[in-house]
């Protein structure tokens, strides 16, 4: 795959590195404290590793390969670097004894090694992890939308408290954030690769939400890859925004409804479902939830309107990209 690094021309950053390092801090506190309040999270402390046999860990597409190690005190266990949270906090959610309407979230760090590294994607990955268990009757599209609208509030929120800190911040967000099916985004741009309808669509309203990812479509491609054992494909989206500088849909934060044994059978097969988190769901042990997560870095790339993801963390390039950045007043971290 040809890599993507785009360079906007004659940029220069609103906030120098000192500026850039104290936003940082307050984007992420005071965005936790309004997704806490928001939805009824309570924050709880997260594994930067998990056991491979508890089938935990979240295997994305399923061609990216974990980090993995072991101890000598484990004994022969095969140890993995999380590549997010997404099956644990369910299991994290029932162990900790959370009631319907109650959920936790926790801060999230992770190593991606076959990530395809560009302005917006990084090896290192940092995200809000959440989890809110609920009843059968919130398993809706209706209350998927509604607690979209509650993230995309809190973003609305932090986004006016940072352009009042830091006035040389100009961009602003839709009032309201504009909801399509995956399906429905085929209809309108049949001749445009995913990606590409994304962008289109996020250029037209600033603030986009795209329903329903992980079932073939109608032309028989599907909209994008999406794990079969936690999203119902049914009830699911990804909160996009239009980023200026790049000119491209930048999305920041999956989440979905989770299966139950129904659609866990349906979008992974009986054959596949062999770890106790599969077992854990077929047997009615876990709590129906709703979940997702909320990339951090990429929440603050956004909000404080910078080119690379590599302005708001600290990761590893490689030198071709080191030297455009600085040539381009890119500031890596």
């Amino acid at each position: 795959m040809e890599k993507k690094l785009r360079l906007p021309q004659a940029y220069q950053t609103k906030l120098d590195l000192l500026e850039t390092e104290k936003a940082i801090k307050i984007v992420r506190d005071q965005f936790q404290i309004g997704l806490a309040q928001a939805l009824n999270l309570t924050r709880v402390s997260a594994p930067m590793f998990v056991l491979a046999k508890t089938g935990l860990n979240d295997n994305l597409n399923g061609s990216e390969q974990a980090v993995n190690f072991t101890s000598e005190d484990i004994g022969d266990e095969t140890i993995e670097i999380v590549h997010s949270l997404a099956k644990w906090k369910r299991d994290a959610l029932n162990r900790y004894g959370f009631q319907v309407g109650a959920g936790l979230y926790t801060d999230m760090n992770a190593i991606r090694k076959d990530e395809f590294l560009d302005n917006t994607h990084s090896i290192y990955v940092d995200q809000w992890d959440w989890e809110l268990a609920i009843q059968k009757e919130q398993r809706t599209l209706g209350f998927l939308k509604e607690t979209v609208s509650k993230i995309y509030g809190v973003l609305r929120e932090v986004q006016t408290m940072i352009s009042i800190q830091y006035p040389a911040l100009e961009k602003s967000l839709p009032q309201e954030i504009t909801f399509i099916t995956s399906q429905e985004l085929e209809d309108k741009y049949p001749n445009l690769a995913p990606e590409q309808r994304e962008a289109k669509f996020a250029r037209q309203f600033g603030a986009i939400c795209i329903l329903q990812i992980g079932h073939p479509l109608q032309s028989g491609i599907s909209h994008g890859s999406r794990s079969p054992d936690y999203d119902d494909w049914n009830l699911n989206a990804d909160i996009i925004v239009y980023h200026e500088l790049l000119d491209e849909a930048l999305e920041l934060s999956s989440l979905g409804i989770r299966v139950d044994a129904k659609t866990l059978l349906e979008q992974l097969g009986e054959d596949r479902a062999k770890t106790p988190y599969h077992w854990n769901i077929l047997n009615g042990k876990l709590p129906l939830t709703i979940g997702g997560g909320i990339g951090q870095s990429r929440l603050c790339m956004y909000l404080l309107e910078k080119a690379h993801i590599g302005e708001v963390q600290v990761s590893i390039w490689d030198k071709e990209t080191e030297r455009l950045c600085a040539e381009h007043g890119i500031a890596l971290l």
